[in-house]
């Protein structure tokens, strides 16, 4: 069920507080509060409510009178807030019982803890923000790479919610026009058959496209490719898994089956997130530890994105390579690796020459000891993945504004169809749930659990 996402059954009527900076110690510890007793709250500590947005030196009293710190103050008037509510900060030193006991004041004097995400929450609900900008707030504090910072940083400034806002504007006012012509069937024009509204649809289309394809990267920045480094024992998974993240992270030695366990690490492929996963080899055994870790290596395999297939130069492709591919989901893309170029001769960079069976795949020649081939293999990587060569221009979404988007195309997609059929109620229906669906990624309508699971994810403070 959807709701009107702006109507809460308890907007502002408590005032809430939280520490707004990591806990434990630091050079400056700050107390976040908002609500309407913000400004007594600061009168019982401060002596007096400071002037709105005017930094003062004040001390921090306790419900005793007795002095706990002294900091800066600032009060800020709402709406004129980031929340929309009057706000008071409290910036004293940043040690953890200091923070406790002027957090203990500021909840004797009317306030309560604050839930994970809530000053971001009533930012949203009071309108100082859509919900593609507090969840960019996230984000950006999430941010792993300069890339991820930026793009986060564009949806916060409202680049991913202004286009998906001026898409709905466009298709209300198509949905308007249809349903106004539809209201005079009296009219001798046929306003469907002339195709004007088939072309703005498509224009619509493209635009809708446009989002689409943006929104894409930055759930990619955001969130990333899961790798598995898959093979026989011996073959350098565990190599190439040092050599991709430029550090010893797993063990290397020439005995068979040393991973006999998931090692997993995350690395950037010029801010690409990547989620690598070295496994245990895939070979015929008795070794009981081996076999749970085999079984764990074709689990990791169902939940890739690309599954690398390491063979050894050396000992040439095998049945048992063969398998791994038959036996690989068609949802995970096979990337062929032939390891230990420098031994077998063969030159680095991407294979053309292959078995039939094998061209449908992407191969290399690779040695993950001299690094020769790996800058191919990372190219690959990211054409894999859909990374264009600058995240410029991409907004930070998610999931869930993805799947809003595809609903928003498909829905597009049939409107388009009843134009061709003349069915202007049809037309009028589809675009409907076409406003509906980008309603979803802005926040204009959606469900209360989904708010819910949103700012859940949030810091306390935020």
């Amino acid at each position: 069920m959807t709701v009107n996402a702006k109507q809460p059954e308890t907007t502002n009527l408590e005032t809430i507080a939280a520490l707004a900076t990591p806990v434990g110690r630091g050079g400056v510890g700050i107390v976040r509060v908002s609500g309407q007793q913000a400004a007594k709250i600061a009168e019982h500590i401060l002596g007096r409510c400071p002037q709105p947005r005017l930094a003062e030196y004040l001390p921090f009293k306790n419900a005793e009178g007795e002095v706990i710190d002294q900091g800066i103050a600032l009060f800020f008037k709402g709406p004129h807030s980031f929340t929309g509510e009057d706000v008071l900060e409290l910036q004293g030193h940043g040690g953890p019982v200091v923070m406790d006991m002027l957090l203990h004041a500021v909840t004797h004097f009317g306030a309560r803890l604050a839930r994970s995400g809530e000053f971001s929450e009533r930012a949203f609900l009071n309108d100082k923000m859509d919900l593609t900008q507090a969840e960019a707030i996230a984000d950006l504090i999430d941010a792993g790479s300069e890339q991820a910072a930026r793009t986060a940083m564009r949806s916060l400034q409202g680049a991913f919610s202004t286009e998906v806002h001026d898409l709905v504007k466009q298709v209300t006012e198509l949905r308007i026009y249809v349903e106004a012509a539809m209201d005079f069937p009296e009219e001798e024009i046929d306003f469907i058959s002339e195709g004007k509204i088939s072309e703005k649809i498509a224009e619509q289309q493209q635009t809708l496209d446009s989002i689409f394809e943006r929104a894409a990267q930055g759930s990619l920045i955001r969130e990333g490719i899961n790798l598995v480094l898959v093979g026989r024992p011996n073959a350098g998974k565990s190599s190439l898994l040092n050599a991709l993240a430029q550090r010893e992270a797993a063990i290397v030695t020439d005995v068979p089956g040393t991973t006999r366990d998931i090692v997993k690490e995350v690395i950037m492929l010029d801010g690409l997130p990547v989620h690598l996963l070295d496994t245990a080899g895939l070979r015929e055994t008795e070794d009981v530890v081996e076999k749970e870790g085999m079984r764990r290596t074709w689990d990791a395999i169902s939940q890739a994105d690309v599954m690398i297939l390491l063979i050894d130069d050396t000992d040439g492709f095998s049945s048992i390579e063969q398998d791994i591919i038959d036996q690989c989901p068609d949802s995970v893309s096979i990337v062929i690796l032939f390891n230990k170029c420098d031994q077998s001769g063969q030159a680095p960079g991407v294979l053309t020459e292959l078995d039939p069976d094998l061209a449908k795949h992407t191969s290399l020649a690779i040695s993950a000891k001299t690094g020769a081939g790996v800058d191919e293999l990372i190219s690959c990587i990211k054409q894999l993945a859909g990374m264009q060569a600058t995240g410029e221009g991409a907004y930070m979404a998610r999931r869930r504004h993805l799947l809003e988007l595809t609903n928003a195309q498909s829905h597009l997609e049939l409107a388009q169809q009843q134009a061709q059929q003349n069915e202007g109620e049809l037309i009028a229906e589809e675009l409907k749930l076409v406003q509906q669906a980008l309603g979803q990624i802005t926040g204009e309508v959606t469900s209360d659990d989904l708010l819910g699971k949103i700012f859940s994810e949030f810091c306390i403070g935020k």
